[in-house]
């Protein structure tokens, strides 16, 4: 399960069109925009880090754990969403278990992830 490029966000266009065009939650170390997409459509991903959290190195960190949180459950979600995550400040301190375990349960309150069978 690989996070393509055709799936990350880019332009601001498309930022600005999820923030403002869709839904928002706040869970844990995250707050995720996320716009539902046409079906047949493809998972979509964008990530902001803003400078607040600490230097450049912080700041990678935090959005490799976001990414790698999205690419290990982009089969999860019931339908094809365009998702921005924006780390909070206390992301810095967590491990990768912890980022996931937000990432499920922005799923699970956002009624985005699948029931288990």
């Amino acid at each position: 399960m690989r996070l393509s490029r055709a799936m990350r966000l880019k332009t601001k266009r498309e930022f600005t069109q999820i923030r403002d065009q869709g839904k928002r939650l706040a869970k844990g170390c995250l707050v995720a925009n996320w716009m539902v997409l046409p079906p047949g459509s493809q998972m979509q991903l964008g990530v902001i880090t803003s400078r607040r959290l600490g230097n450049a190195v912080v700041r990678a960190r935090a959005r490799r754990l976001l990414r790698e949180a999205f690419r290990l459950h982009q089969c999860d979600p019931t339908q094809p969403v365009a998702v921005v995550l924006v780390a909070r400040a206390s992301i810095t301190c967590k491990k990768f278990s912890d980022v996931e375990r937000d990432y499920l349960a922005f799923l699970r309150h956002a009624r985005l992830l699948k029931e288990p069978s």
